[in-house]
């Protein structure tokens, strides 16, 4: 089962600011979706997206 984080989880595990967070969500560079008016995270999906998206790639 995927876990769900919500905003202040994830910005914690990418330890980058909530303005950083805010333009990634805005810029649909991360994957997120919203229950009601708050944003969620697929933390299997984060770290995918992580993966692909590191500046070294494994061959």
């Amino acid at each position: 089962m995927d876990k769900l984080m919500d905003f202040k989880e994830i910005k914690k595990y990418l330890k980058v600011s909530r303005a950083t967070m805010y333009r990634l969500v805005n810029e649909k560079k991360i994957p997120a979706f919203k229950v009601g008016r708050q944003w969620r995270f697929k933390k299997d999906r984060l770290d995918k997206w992580l993966e692909e998206n590191e500046n070294i790639k494994s061959k």
